[in-house]
């Protein structure tokens, strides 16, 4: 009796660890109904369906875990396992995580989609030194200016307090005479609504989302960039899963690439749509303004490259050859 008692024991003993679940932390930036974080959910329930409920992934959207700046941090650090950033916010850390965000470099989602092949084994070679690994990218709709102004030219957006959520939108201020003010997408509208800022530049989607259509009436549709939201992985917390485990995230991750960037297109019209039944004017840039803009594209695109240097200048060389 006692022997059977013990074979019973170990064999349950034995059975304990595939019943071990993993649970992990994934802050985001942005609102629940925003479509990378619906994006983010499926991709949660596709791991926990292909894991047989062995690794969960709790989504934290809208900043609520950690500001959008802080995210990276968290996960280099292993205080979140796994998050969603925006790349083009840590250029100023290393230029290459900007390249997305030069206006008029790359402004279809072809065009984005190239850009991106280009930049990846450098992004995936940055991230692995610091600790962590790339999942996934998904792409913003192209990105047009939001104000309350008529413009026919660069010089009529002069004085504007211009919302800035990275250094390039901040440099494409300076550049055209407004003031830059820093506001993550959480806080834009408490920003607009007391008038802290009264223009930006930033995606349909983002216009929507908060209800910029209430304080601005104006969005010129410049397709000037469209930066990519990044997933990103602690490179320890991904070691210590079993390899079944690991294979099911790393297909739930491409499926999530996929799917990411055919709701990015889709989020485009729709959103567009209803900016416009919500009483926005979408306006085709006039002449004027696009080569004002185009100008400013390419003194920044110039002073990327001065600063990212010899990487910089492989990734936009390979970028315009595919």
């Amino acid at each position: 009796m006692n022997l059977r008692f013990g074979m019973m024991a170990a064999a349950l003993a034995l059975s304990v660890p595939a019943l071990a679940q993993t649970k992990w932390d994934l802050p985001a930036a942005y609102p629940a109904t925003n479509f990378h974080s619906v994006n983010l959910e499926q991709f949660a329930r596709d791991v926990d369906k292909a894991t047989g409920g062995k690794l969960k992934i709790q989504v934290h959207p809208n900043a609520s875990l950690y500001k959008a700046p802080e995210i990276k941090r968290a996960v280099q650090q292993g205080q979140a396992q796994i998050g969603e950033i925006l790349l083009v916010n840590f250029q100023n850390e290393w230029q290459i995580f900007g390249a997305d965000g030069i206006p008029f470099l790359a402004t279809s989602y072809d065009e984005s989609m190239k850009l991106y092949q280009a930049q990846k084994p450098l992004l995936q070679k940055k991230l692995d030194e610091q600790g962590m690994m790339l999942l996934y990218t998904v792409a913003w709709p192209p990105q047009g200016i939001y104000t309350k102004r008529t413009l026919n030219s660069a010089a009529d957006m002069k004085g504007l307090k211009w919302r800035a959520y990275s250094p390039a939108t901040a440099r494409v201020a300076e550049l055209v005479g407004a003031q830059p003010v820093t506001v993550q997408a959480a806080e834009l509208s408490q920003a607009m609504a007391t008038g802290v800022v009264d223009s930006y530049m930033s995606s349909g989607s983002t216009g929507y989302d908060t209800k910029t259509y209430e304080h601005i009436k104006n969005w010129y549709d410049t397709q000037a960039w469209l930066p990519k939201n990044a997933v990103i992985v602690h490179k320890a917390a991904f070691n210590a899963l079993d390899k079944s485990t690991q294979d099911a995230l790393l297909k739930a991750a491409a499926e999530a690439e996929t799917r990411g960037w055919n709701a990015s297109k889709a989020e485009n019209t729709r959103t567009k749509n209803l900016l416009k039944q919500n009483g926005m004017n979408i306006i085709e840039p006039p002449a004027q303004l696009k080569t004002d803009m185009k100008k400013v594209g390419e003194t920044m695109l110039k002073e990327w490259l001065d600063k990212a240097g010899p990487d910089g200048k492989a990734l936009v060389d390979a970028y315009r050859k595919l």
